[in-house]
């Protein structure tokens, strides 16, 4: 609204709000600060569990961050980034959500601080921008860099992901695990290593514990052998894997036949058996004894297949198919006429198994399979949930590390040594930036502060403690160890995660915290909202149509 010689002028939209200067700022921060408060709790080994139930009543019990922020709905537009903050995180990653938004409220917290000393947003950004530039070349100057593919550095790093997860009385067996899915599924590029987590199938069942999670060198097909007759159990299996339905296709028009003599029916009859008895005689020729169909059998076909002692699985996912080819070694047919023997994939063992009131085809044995499959157990739904978004983090960390090869210590140790180095660093620049700087610093600060808060203990004394040790030249890696309430070297301890997951951590953090830092004004339009009930329609609103916002 404006106005010129006495007369209002309206310019934006009756209902619209908008918040200016200094309150629209001190909102954003508060609920950026609000969101990283909810999450901060869940850090570290000895982070507590969230409980979320949604509009419809389903229970997620959890202390991913990723999760958290994605089950409750944040309505604030500010609070959004933050989520969108957790969300690149993980899907960069795959850890180190928590870390990345605590950090941004902390850096928020601390700009409102300087905002209050009169200092201008846009020095309060630069000055951000050029710490956090700083803080990753700190970073990877002394992170360490894995020789080879070292199992033990790799299950230290999986293993310190599940630490402050539920399933930590099974964390060990669980690293072991992931370790070997993701170096199973690596292949060699010029410049190191990729591995695609994608290729790794995890099948959720309920029932035994935690403990009896296992991993298939090969593919577990979450399907049933289509006809009881069928052998359940093939050893030096040779499988194929077709993109074709079995069945006789119908006409895509419509067709009228006349029939005078029941002969022609069964001529007909006959004539379809032929067909299906035509598709079969492929599969058999190839040599296969196993098929995989991406679509449907018929039933005729199903019996010819019974009755040469093949095993068949219909209406198999296409992302099935395809880890089936890289596990197995064999190519994808798209009709039956160009299947052979060449095509086939080989197994050491393709078998029904039931795991409760499921049955499932374990395609196992393979040789050096490019694909593999995690079948997670557990007492009960929400176990088995936690323990698949666990198992996500320490694939993801693993991952991480054979692509990059490069780690740090956790537990808090990287992010102090950050911190005390930018405070040399601000020093140098001097001016207005060097307090943000110094702000950025202390930031940092916050990941220790909350791990010792958490674990239950003085924060003050820990933070003292880490400042005093880490002044030492061997000091690099002491952090908090959670459990006897001290600090100890994180590196020695095997406490060691990605220089990927702190990176991004500290990279979105920073961004999202100099967007939100640069707002001085939100105008929020009305939300919308239907005809009340009983009114007549839309007519029935006050001023007919007018009600309806963004009708006017």
């Amino acid at each position: 609204m404006a106005q010129l010689s006495g007369t209002p002028i309206l310019i934006l939209k009756e209902g619209t709000s908008r918040t200016r200067g200094k309150s629209a700022q001190s909102n954003n921060i508060m609920a950026g600060i609000v969101i990283s408060d909810a999450v901060k709790s869940t850090l570290g080994p000895r982070g507590m569990d969230k409980m979320l139930v949604d509009s419809l009543g389903d229970v997620t019990i959890t202390n991913d961050g990723a999760s958290i922020l994605k089950e409750i709905d944040v309505q604030h537009p500010a609070a959004k980034m933050l989520v969108e903050v957790a969300k690149s995180q993980d899907q960069e990653t795959g850890d180190g959500t928590t870390t990345s938004v605590v950090i941004a409220g902390e850096l928020l917290k601390r700009a409102q601080e300087l905002l209050e000393m009169k200092i201008h947003p846009t020095i309060i950004v630069g000055g951000y921008q050029k710490a956090a530039e700083k803080a990753t070349d700190i970073l990877n100057s002394i992170s360490v860099t894995m020789v080879g593919m070292d199992k033990k550095v790799l299950t230290g790093i999986a293993a310190t992901s599940m630490n402050s997860k539920s399933v930590v009385g099974s964390r060990d067996h669980f690293a072991k695990i992931a370790v070997d899915s993701v170096l199973q599924i690596a292949e060699k590029t010029d410049g190191g290593a990729k591995a695609d987590i994608e290729m790794i199938e995890i099948i959720k069942k309920q029932g035994k514990s935690l403990n009896e999670t296992e991993l298939v060198t090969g593919m577990v097909i979450d399907k049933e052998i289509v006809h009881a007759s069928m052998p359940k159990k093939v050893e030096n299996a040779k499988i194929a894997l077709v993109n074709a339905a079995i069945e006789v296709e119908k006409t895509e028009f419509d067709a009228e036949i006349k029939i005078d003599r029941p002969e022609q029916i069964k001529a007909f009859l006959d004539e379809e058996q032929r067909m299906l008895t035509d598709m079969v005689d492929k599969i058999v020729a190839s040599g296969a004894n196993v098929l995989v169909c991406q679509k449907g059998i018929d039933d005729v076909a199903q019996h010819f297949l019974a009755k040469n002692g093949i095993m068949a699985i219909r209406r198999a996912k296409k992302s099935t198919l395809e880890k089936l080819g890289k596990a197995t070694g064999g190519n994808i047919a798209t009709s039956l006429d160009e299947l052979n023997a060449d095509y086939l994939g080989e197994a050491g063992i393709v078998e029904e198994v039931k795991i409760g009131d499921d049955k499932l085809v374990y395609v196992k044995n393979c040789k050096d399979p490019k694909a593999v499959s995690i079948v997670i157990r557990g007492g009960t739904e929400h176990v088995v949930d936690e323990a698949d978004r666990a198992l996500h983090d320490a694939l993801s960390v693993v991952r991480n590390v054979v692509e990059d090869t490069t780690y740090v210590a956790g537990g808090g140790s990287i992010e102090t040594e950050i911190a005390r180095q930018l405070e040399a660093f601000a020093n140098k620049v001097g001016g207005r930036e060097q307090l943000a700087i110094e702000a950025f610093a202390e930031s940092m600060l916050i990941i220790p502060k909350t791990l010792a808060e958490n674990g239950g203990h003085d924060p003050i004394d820990i933070i003292a403690d880490l400042n005093k040790e880490h002044t030492k030249a061997t000091g690099t890696w002491f952090g908090v160890d959670v459990i006897k309430g001290k600090t100890t070297d994180m590196m020695k301890a095997g406490v060691i995660e990605p220089a990927r997951v702190k990176s991004q951590a500290i990279r979105s953090a920073a961004e999202a915290a100099q967007m939100i830092l640069r707002i001085d004004d939100v105008i929020a339009a009305r939300a919308s909202s239907g005809p009340p009930p009983g009114a007549g329609g839309m007519g029935g609103m006050p001023g007919g149509m007018g009600g309806m916002p963004g009708m006017m």
